[in-house]
């Protein structure tokens, strides 16, 4: 069963996402897992904490899917980071053919 957030009054369900960062179009990628997608590619984009995305300057979103548990979005973010770039690159271009920065569609 997924986690609950209660805000005022409504309860809501707890998403999870796995989520590929890129430095630019066939570039250096990140998978990375988040309950926060907005919040935590602000961190990448913004260079909050030092490591492999601020010092490729891998902070475009160019890849995201959503999971009702943290389990789900975990087994998928290890699926992912075994696989080879010609497969990670695959599944980048089929949601994302032209590697737009998707974040502002995201930000609301």
């Amino acid at each position: 069963m997924a986690l609950e957030e209660r805000q005022e009054g409504c309860v809501r369900m707890k998403r999870f996402f796995v989520y590929i960062l890129a430095s630019e179009r066939n570039g250096t990628l990140y998978t990375g897992v988040t309950s926060d997608l907005v919040r935590r590619v602000w961190q990448h984009k913004e260079k909050i904490q030092e490591g492999f995305t601020s010092r490729y300057n891998v902070v475009q979103l160019v890849y995201y899917q959503e999971f009702g548990t943290a389990y789900d979005a975990i087994t998928k973010e290890k699926q992912i980071k075994k696989w080879n770039r010609s497969w990670k690159m695959r599944l980048i271009e089929e949601q994302n053919p032209k590697w737009l920065d998707l974040y502002e569609t995201i930000v609301q």
